[in-house]
């Protein structure tokens, strides 16, 4: 009995070995709120995720069928010997939801579904004609309408019986010939009943009753009232009248939808129906038929067809036209004539008219001449212009190469029939209290929260007892994401544009949804995106989920976070091999007071992220200086950034940092530089250009989605080891090129696994399992290649190496050993050359990139673009990764960080604060300037958190 009760209160693990954990044990309380911390790569997320959550989803996975365990997606069992007191894991981790274009906040939350429903039941319809609510027809109203169509037109009454739905429908044909009909109309093609076809089950069909055929005359008034009237009842209050033409005839008038609901009397408008379907721009029965539910259109983009204004023509400036086709440069040369100018003038300079005829054609003819085989010959027409000739060449391909590469010059811009809506005209008739469900999907969540509380008492008695509940479940997701800071989103806004930290707050809110107790939740740094300011509410949200029995194990590096746990693991003391081990175990108070513990070091003070003794001087001659940036919520900002200096640009979440850095900066300089394809958010101008040659974007995004990737091979490192394994004597001797050393080609590598070292074998209903290739034994390589050997070491060996080991290896050899002391300046001496990319956390992804660019040419005008760059990484990690931006910014290169880091904040040279709220309420500069002066701004808060740093010091 005694041991139960400790079951109920501690999750005990024993002897925990997946990846680098070192044969472990450690208690957690339940019940309780535990942070998992550490350097970055100690082990965190292999105890926290690979190996508490593996256990418990795959115990829960394991109760199911083995033919349900066919459909998901198995994890493996992790390297544990016991672990006591689990309860089933649900995992919230910073994997970005889905990147469907169809995919919104509003579906993702489910929210929509509830407005869809909400919309369907109380809503009510308006003529798009008139502006006035849409009544029921009677059946006088449709016998009259009938009537008055013209004399001795011959139609067919029809009752839809299935809409566009997947059936046989064999009893419903039955009953129908049951009931003495004799034609049906199936999938618009007309049978005698008892001929209908077959109807594959897996299809969507479409089945009519012929009701009554008839000749429009005076006086069959009683005939046609007595078929709607039977239509009616077969029906859901649906009739059709459709034209049957005489042979050789064309038909006069187009089908007539009848509702004995919704229909405008001034314009025939009608709505068949209202049911939820209307309101999905995923289904075709909602879905605007012009963009097709997306709410974009694609169009040939002059800004893109022409990226860099200062080329001349000759020298490509025409970007789909640049492989220099003798027939496109003679027939610019003729247009560029005929206006009096010549190919070597820059695009910017060439006469309006004639940018407009290259590009959009013109009306008049025009003297082309061409040169075929040395003979001359001159024909006057007419140009259709770029834009039309690659709208034609897209129309007309079926090449899936072209069409991606004629993308490269397309933007998207809202479809003009839904103006963006997403629905037909039909939903958007709809209204609740004066708004459609697109109007309402368009407000922030904050707004919406308030919008839909008010909601019931604009409806009718009636109305509002129907609507009481979709509204109770509609306010209750809205508050939860609330509560997590997500109020400035949209539910209109797309899921591929969320932040990493953005899509874990809003499952993080599904789940307090669910209200579920008695789970284990395991989080990822849920604190990811989030400012300072916003950092009360996730905490209190997580308190509230462990009021509801739950069990919470966050890792996660932000102090506050770590003061406010329950309890404390820290992982360590360093990383990958030399980490593994729980240092420090307790509450944060006994965690600070550990000497062993470097989080305990921060925690107390003992160490720290000093300021900067003195900040660069900012020269305001030399900025980059951006104008007119009004991308999303951005206000036609304009944003100056010091060149050769580190500058941070701050902000709440949701204020348009992203949109300034990313959407607008990094992607009109990576046109201007590197002739990217890559359309920025709309701004008028960048002035210090000259003083720039390059822009390089760090991010956190994996180096590589499969094994075969590692840390060697993406940053150029395995080149030179393997030409200089091919330079060794008995390479030269058995004739081994540096080809023979490549895992990925035949030759040197073990053909049984191709180069892999595990093979993997398929399981169905278990995990797939991958063993240990028997012929090379896991080196990748065959027996002859693993004999060439240097100092001893064979080319497998090298990679089994870690940065660390590898440096004394090849001190003697320049272009190796360079690279190797940049990864370890990085901090990432603990890593192996050939770690597959699938293992390395994003922290460890970023700096590996970052040592590439490091690994270059310094030129000393560079701007390198990072997002948030301390994710993932503890205090200490930050320290190093500032030690090597600034000596970046040392070099003369400038540096533009998008953080909430306070420690990395308090560093810089000048700080752009953006805000002062997120969404419509953000988009602004709130205050610009050093940390010092940012700090005195009463309305930045950023300002605020900085002010108490910067009086203490630290």
């Amino acid at each position: 009995m005694g041991q139960e009760s400790s079951y109920s209160k501690t999750l005990r693990i024993r002897g925990a070995r997946t990846h680098n954990l070192k044969n472990i044990n450690v208690d957690i309380p339940r019940n309780a709120l535990t942070v998992i911390t550490g350097l970055s790569g100690s082990g965190k997320s292999s105890l926290a995720f690979d190996t508490i959550y593996a256990e418990g989803q795959r115990r829960y996975v394991e109760s199911l069928s083995a033919y349900a365990r066919q459909f998901l997606e198995l994890m493996g069992k992790p390297d544990v010997d016991l672990i006591e007191g689990l309860s089933p894991a649900i995992s919230i981790e910073q994997k970005t939801t889905s990147r469907n274009p169809r995919s919104t906040v509003g579906t993702i939350t489910e929210i929509y579904d509830y407005m869809r429903l909400l919309w369907a039941r109380v809503g009510t319809p308006y003529s798009p004609a008139t502006g006035l609510p849409i009544e029921a027809q009677t059946v006088s109203q449709m016998v009259d309408r009938i009537m008055a169509l013209p004399d001795n037109s011959r139609v067919m009454i029809l009752a839809p019986i299935i809409r566009d739905r997947k059936g046989e429908y064999r009893k419903e044909l039955a009953e129908l010939q049951r009931k003495g009909f004799t034609r049906v109309k199936i999938d618009n093609t007309l049978y005698a009943i008892e001929e209908a076809p077959n109807l594959n089950r897996k299809l969507r069909h479409t089945v009519e009753a012929v009701i009554d055929r008839l000749v429009i005359k005076p006086g069959i008034e009683t005939r046609v009232a007595d078929s709607i009237e039977t239509a009616l009842s077969l029906t859901n209050g649906i009739v059709y009248v459709e034209e049957v033409p005489r042979e050789g005839e064309e038909a006069v008038f187009e089908r007539i939808v009848f509702s004995a609901h919704f229909s405008c009397p001034v314009s025939g408008f009608t709505l068949e129906e209202i049911e939820p379907r209307l309101f999905s721009f995923n289904a075709p029965q909602g879905a605007c038929p012009e963009c097709d539910g997306l709410g974009v259109e694609y169009f040939f983009d002059p800004t893109l067809i022409v990226p860099d204004i200062t080329r001349t023509l000759a020298q490509g400036a025409i970007a789909p036209w640049k492989d220099q086709n003798p027939l496109y440069l003679q027939t610019l040369s003729s247009i560029v004539r005929h206006y009096g100018t010549d190919m070597q003038t820059p695009w910017e300079k060439l006469p309006e008219e004639a940018r407009k005829t290259i590009l959009f054609g013109n009306n008049e003819e025009i003297d082309f001449t061409y040169n075929d085989d040395g003979k001359n010959y001159t024909v006057r027409k007419k140009f259709d212009g770029v834009v039309t000739t690659l709208s034609k060449r897209l129309k007309q391909t079926e090449s899936a190469w072209v069409k991606d590469e004629l993308s490269h010059y397309q933007a998207e811009k809202p479809c003009h029939v839904c103006q963006g809506a997403r629905l037909k005209p039909e939903a958007l008739s709809v209204k609740i209290a004066g708004k459609t469900i697109a109007e309402a999907t368009n407000l922030s969540i904050q707004d919406s929260h308030e919008w839909f509380a008010n909601v019931e008492a604009t409806l009718s008695p009636q109305k509002a007892e129907i609507a009481q509940r979709i509204l109770r479940e509609i306010l209750e997701r809205l508050q939860f994401l609330n509560n997590v800071g997500l109020n400035y989103l949209t539910l209109s806004r797309g899921s591929a544009t969320l932040s990493g930290g953005e899509s874990q707050r809003i499952r993080l809110a599904s789940q307090i949804g669910s209200g579920l107790t008695g789970v284990l939740y395991v989080l990822d740094e849920p604190s990811i995106g989030l400012h300072q300011r916003d950092n009360d509410r996730l905490l209190a949200t997580l308190e509230r989920l462990k009021k509801l029995d739950n069990t919470l194990i966050v890792v996660e590096h932000d102090e506050e976070a770590i003061r406010s746990a329950d309890y404390l693991v820290d992982m360590g003391p360093g990383a990958g091999i030399n980490g593994g081990t729980v240092v420090a175990h307790g509450t944060p108070e006994e965690v600070a007071q550990n000497p062993a513990s470097i989080t305990g070091a921060y925690l107390s003070g003992k160490k720290r992220i000093e300021i900067p003794a003195k900040r660069r001087p900012i020269n305001k001659k030399n900025m980059l200086t951006l104008t007119g940036a009004r991308g999303n919520n951005l206000k036609n900002i304009t944003a100056r950034f010091p060149l050769g200096t580190f500058t941070c640009v701050t902000g709440v979440s949701g204020s348009g940092k992203s949109t300034l850095v990313i959407d607008t900066l990094y992607k009109a300089l990576s046109r201007q530089f590197m002739g990217a394809n890559q359309t920025p958010a709309p701004y008028d101008g960048i002035k210090g250009l000259d003083k720039l040659d390059k822009i390089i974007d760090i991010d956190q995004s994996p180096i590589g989605r499969t094994p075969r990737s590692n840390p060697a091979t993406y940053t150029d490192l395995f080149t030179p080891i393997r030409n200089w394994f091919a330079e060794l004597p008995e390479s030269k001797a058995r004739g081994y090129k540096a080809g023979r050393f490549s895992f990925n080609v035949k030759g040197g590598r073990c053909e049984s696994c191709q180069g892999d070292g595990v093979l993997k074998i398929e399981m169905h209903f278990l995990p797939d399992v991958y063993v240990t290739c028997d012929t090379c034994k896991g080196q990748r390589y065959n027996r002859e290649t693993l004999e060439i050997r240097f100092k001893g070491k064979s080319i497998a060996d090298v990679l089994a190496m870690t940065i660390d080991e590898a440096v004394p290896i090849f001190s003697a050899v320049p272009r190796i050993r360079d690279r190797l002391e940049i990864l370890q300046k990085v901090g990432l001496g603990y890593i192996t050359l050939g770690q597959q990319a699938t293992t390395l956390s994003g922290g460890e992804a970023q700096r590996i990139k970052l040592s590439k660019e490091l690994a270059r040419k310094a030129t000393g005008r560079t701007v390198y673009i990072l997002d948030e760059p301390t994710t993932g990484l503890h205090s200490e990690d930050v320290k190093h990764l500032l030690e090597v931006l600034h000596a970046l910014v040392d070099q003369g290169n400038t540096i533009i960080v998008i953080e909430h880091n306070l420690d990395v904040i308090k560093t810089a040279d000048w700080i752009l604060d953006i805000g002062p709220e997120g969404g419509n309420a953000g988009g602004e500069i709130v205050a610009e300037g050093t940390p010092e002066i940012i700090a005195t701004h009463s309305q930045s808060y950023t300002g605020q958190f900085l002010k108490p740093i910067l009086a203490r010091g630290y």
